[in-house]
């Protein structure tokens, strides 16, 4: 079977059922099942750990997602042949946030199936703009295989598209193959540096007195 021709009916047969949050989420909330959403007013269940993580003033007023070009090849480098060839047709990226078991219990169905994959942290408000235009909401976990976006971590769902897309059931990964440290999602704008002060002046030795001559002209 053609994995490319599955992969594209597998995306066409599978319907998005998550709801987009407000583009003005001002609070990361984990959810008791830890599930992490972010959303523009706090609930009003007790039992939800919310974060306030209103826009960045350091950050840019228009957010753009991390740069990805040159990410598949940085993936398949040191792979076998055949994962290789899929990583650069189906680049795999995880989409996680910290105090998020749905987003661990994720990075290790990749792991334990050896799926090479690069990780995004969503942080902050930024970081969830970028994922929403990414995959079309703010939900954590998410993932993209090739250009397929899933928002939710369901395993099942998870698994169906990495069958599809050709990745083995079990790891073909080299044993010293280790997953890239996660970076964050939105691209960080460092504040401009201070102008530098200007040097103190150089000191100067002073002028010399005048010297007057004596009366009646110069004497020699």
């Amino acid at each position: 079977m053609n994995t490319g021709s599955a992969f594209r009916r597998l995306m066409v047969a599978t319907a998005c059922t998550l709801a987009v949050l407000p583009a003005s989420a001002q609070f990361k909330v984990v959810l008791p099942d830890g599930k992490v959403v972010y959303t523009d007013r706090p609930p009003a269940d007790s039992t939800s750990r919310v974060t306030n993580v209103g826009p960045s003033k350091t950050a840019p007023s228009a957010p753009r997602a991390a740069s990805t070009t040159g990410a598949a090849p940085t993936l398949a480098a040191g792979l076998p042949t055949e994962l290789r060839s899929i990583v650069q047709r189906y680049p795999v990226t995880l989409y996680t946030s910290s105090d998020c078991v749905p987003c661990d219990n994720a990075r290790r169905l990749l792991q334990q199936r050896g799926v090479p994959y690069a990780e995004r942290r969503v942080m902050n408000e930024d970081d969830a703009l970028a994922l929403e235009r990414l995959s079309g909401a703010r939900t954590l976990p998410a993932l993209s295989i090739g250009p397929q976006p899933l928002r939710g971590f369901a395993e099942a769902d998870w698994t169906n598209f990495l069958d599809a897309a050709g990745y083995p059931r079990e790891s073909r990964l080299p044993k010293d193959w280790k997953a890239a440290a996660a970076t964050p999602l939105a691209e960080r704008v460092s504040a401009p540096a201070a102008p530098a002060e200007p040097p103190p002046p150089t000191a100067r030795a002073p002028l010399p007195e005048p010297v007057t001559p004596p009366q009646g002209g110069l004497r020699f």
